[in-house]
């Protein structure tokens, strides 16, 4: 591929990269510390099947069973590989670390510019806050049915932490999480591969020991086409559980835009930023589903699986190990480790998330978007953006709140994850594949002339993606049932559009440089 982005090296010798950066707007601020491997490291860590698929298998399992995930699975890669590659040929041309809300400015033209700028960026940033909340309050909830295992189970005595315990697990979680990511780049660098390594080498061990400890094991018949309507939910309708079931999938596979936050901080960044993201879903993609191959070869009684009764609680995977092992050697240990291997890939995901987090945050602050952007906008002396990893770990403990007073409400926070990634994926594709058709120029990752099409199946699969997590989960629909996620996501924009409306659109212009003479 050839590079259609000229760089132009200054009189100071600066590199190829803080050249480039100095052409979209930007001086080097951060610390650009990071390879290729780093970068995409910190994209399969955050995406991490480990995590997405574990935490979300119960919800597959209801709705449709085997066939929903492990061919559904493929259905929503094929489609995530789609957005990933559109997002690498943009992420090639502006290699910043704002990312989606920078793309959006340059490609939707001079009028669209600042609101373009303005809703992808706040979706992309809320949308990131409430992952770090899923994922460490999954590590949360991961811990507690650890304890409870280990003490007896559900069934035998074992000990139950209440929502207040749960909550402080998650808040020491988060804590943590925060001073990690004070360190120096080249330290979260070594964690991000560490990450990567865990989730490699972590389904490897329990796609070879779950199957070959089973003493009952599922058929090929079941894994690949049994469908599972007895939902407990009231929904019959095999379509609607079908698309219902390729949530689970979804969900997993979100957060490769980190590749594009830290590009900043990435060597030959229009090349490793797209490629970061390209192969962090691919590998993902393989993974992953050879993963949910293997645990649905140990499942052999749904409706157990997903019953509250059970030892673990209504955990579907962690049921699922804790036999496997009981029905092999008359204890479930085993299980409660392999357990323990997810949860060191959850705490390494979340991790990422904060680091990814704090990025955007930093980039939107430089841009002035955020309140006391000037805060959020500093770097310590180790060339960190210290505040804003602090205000990330503190907005994700308040979105958690929402957990003591219901369940399903903070359910519905924690779709905006998902919904308010994607929609910031789709935004800046759109506007790649409408108002810029005829202006963009590509960086060295390009499509060619499958940049449209492949764009255009982005976009309408974001489209589509939006309206299944907008649709009732059960029948009929009542108080504790219904399902919030429209109304989450409906606020986040009506907060969005309203700001905008009356204060933002007075002062903000998109991004801004802060270079002595401007971009070139």
């Amino acid at each position: 591929m050839s590079r259609s982005v000229g760089v132009t090296m200054d009189a100071a010798g600066a590199d190829a990269d803080q050249a480039r950066l100095h052409q979209l707007g930007y001086r080097q601020e951060l610390k650009r510390g990071l390879s290729l491997v780093s970068n995409f490291a910190f994209s399969f860590s955050i995406i991490s099947v480990l995590t997405g698929v574990t935490t979300t298998y119960g919800t597959g399992l209801r709705y449709g069973g085997p066939v929903s995930m492990t061919l559904g699975w493929l259905v929503v890669a094929a489609f995530n590989g789609c957005v990933a590659l559109s997002m690498a040929e943009i992420c090639s041309a502006y290699p910043t670390s704002g990312g989606l809300y920078y793309w959006s400015a340059k490609l939707a033209g001079k009028e669209w510019a600042p609101l373009a700028s303005w809703v992808t960026g706040w979706f992309n940033i809320v949308g990131q806050w409430a992952c770090t909340t899923s994922v460490d309050f999954s590590l949360a909830q991961l811990l507690q049915v650890i304890i409870l295992l280990a003490t007896g189970g559900a069934n035998g005595g074992g000990y139950m932490a209440s929502k207040y315990v749960v909550l402080a697990i998650y808040s020491a979680i988060l804590i943590l999480h925060g001073l990690i990511n004070s360190l120096p780049i080249r330290w979260l660098s070594w964690f991000g591969q560490l990450g990567a390594f865990w989730n490699v080498a972590g389904v490897f061990v329990l796609v070879a020991l779950i199957p070959a400890v089973a003493t009952e094991r599922a058929s090929v018949e079941f894994i690949f086409t049994h469908f599972n309507t007895e939902n407990g939910m009231g929904i019959r309708d095999k379509a609607y559980i079908l698309l219902i079931g390729l949530l689970m999938s979804q969900y997993a596979m979100a957060g490769y835009d980190t590749s594009a936050h830290m590009t900043e901080e990435t060597k030959n960044a229009d090349w490793s930023g797209p490629i970061g993201i390209v192969t962090s879903v691919a590998l993902s993609t393989v993974f992953g589903w050879i993963y949910i191959v293997s645990l649905t070869s140990a499942v052999t009684d749904i409706p157990y699986l997903l019953s509250p009764d059970n030892d673990a609680g209504g955990n579907a995977v962690a049921q699922a190990f804790y036999t496997t092992f009981h029905r092999r050697y008359g204890s479930g240990l085993g299980g409660i480790l392999c357990l323990g291997v997810v949860a060191v890939a959850v705490f390494l995901c979340g991790l990422a998330c904060i680091t990814s987090n704090s990025r955007m945050a930093y980039a939107f602050s430089r841009d002035g978007a955020m309140p006391f952007s000037k805060v959020w906008h500093r770097v310590n002396k180790q060339e960190v953006p210290i505040n804003a990893v602090w205000l990330s770990v503190v907005v994700a403990f308040i979105m958690a709140l929402t957990s003591l007073g219901s369940q399903v409400a903070f359910q519905a926070m924690v779709s905006i994850a998902t919904i308010g990634l994607c929609i910031s994926y789709a935004l800046p594709i759109f506007f790649r594949v409408t108002t810029a058709r005829g202006s963009f120029v590509p960086g060295p990752f390009h499509l060619g002339k499958y940049g449209i099409v492949v764009g255009w199946a982005a976009v309408l699969w974001v489209a589509a993606v939006t309206v299944l997590f907008s649709l009732p989960v059960a029948y009929p629909v009542a108080e504790e049932t219904f399902n919030y996620t429209p109304v989450a996501v409906g606020g986040v924009l009506l907060l969005t559009v309203g700001a905008w409306a009356l204060r933002a659109r007075f002062w903000f212009q998109g991004p801004i440089t802060n270079t002595n003479d401007g971009p070139l």
